[in-house]
C-alpha cells in the first residue's frame, strides 16, 4: 500500500527551528527504512515541507546526513553528559550506556544506517572523527578516575575505546535479537571487562 503523502506546508518557522525539522524527519525516515528511506522526497513528504528546503538549510543531502549523524550522537550522549564526576561516575556512566532512550533497537536500527554510511561519505567521516574523539575523552575521564582511586594504572583512551566498541556490538546484537542479549547481561559483559583492570568501582 502507498503512503500517504503529507500536503507541502509553509508556516513560518526560524531557520533554526526548520532545520532541526528536516532533521527529524530525516531521523524518522531513516528508522522506517534505511538509507533507502533518507531522499529529499521521503523527507520532504515526512516534514510537510517543499523540496527546496533541504538545499536552502543544509546545502546538500550530504550535509543533512552529517546532521542527522550529529544529532543521534547528541540525543544518545545526552543522558551520560549529566552523569556527575565523582566517587560513582562510571557505574552512573554504565547505568546511562543502557538507558531505554539510548539501548533500543530503534536507536540500533539508525545507528547501523549511519555507520554504514561514514567510509562512503566525507561529511559524514569528519563528523565521525570529532564526534567520536569527543565521547572517547569523557568516558576515559571516568575510566582514569576510577582507576586513580583503586591505585590502579590503565591506558584510559584505549579502554574507553574498547567499551564503547563493546557497547556497540551488544547494541547490535541486541537490535537484532532482544532476547538473546537482554540490557543486563549486556551491562554485565561491561563489567566483565572493566573490573580486571580496574577493580571494584
Amino acid at each position: 500500500m502507498a503512503t500517504k503523502q503529507k500536503a507541502p506546508r509553509f508556516n513560518r518557522l526560524t531557520s533554526g527551528e526548520r532545520r532541526a525539522e528536516l532533521i527529524a524527519a530525516g531521523l524518522a525516515c531513516m528508522a522506517r527504512g534505511g538509507i533507502q528511506e533518507f531522499t529529499v522526497d521521503r523527507i520532504c513528504a515526512e516534514a510537510g515541507v517543499s523540496r527546496g528546503l533541504i538545499t536552502h538549510h543544509f546545502g546538500s543531502m550530504n550535509a543533512l546526513l552529517a546532521a542527522v549523524y550529529a544529532r543521534m550522537y547528541d540525543e544518545s550522549t545526552k543522558v551520560t553528559r549529566t552523569v556527575v564526576p565523582g566517587e560513582t561516575r562510571l557505574a552512573a556512566l554504565l547505568d546511562a550506556f543502557f538507558a531505554p532512550e539510548v539501548f533500543n533497537r530503534q536507536s540500533f536500527n539508525i545507528w547501523l544506517t549511519l555507520w554504514g554510511q561514514v567510509t562512503l561519505n566525507d561529511d559524514l567521516r569528519g563528523e565521525h572523527a570529532a564526534q567520536y574523539s569527543v565521547f572517547v575523552r569523557d568516558v576515559a575521564g571516568a575510566i582514569g578516575e576510577a582507576a586513580d582511586r583503586n591505585g590502579r594504572s590503565v591506558d584510559a583512551a584505549l579502554l574507553a575505546r574498547t567499551l564503547i566498541s563493546l557497547v556497540d556490538g551488544l547494541g547490535i546484537q541486541h537490535c537484532i535479537d532482544p532476547d538473546s542479549m537482554p540490557v543486563e547481561v549486556a551491562r554485565s559483559a561491561c563489567r566483565t571487562l572493566l573490573e580486571p583492570h580496574l577493580g571494584t568501582f
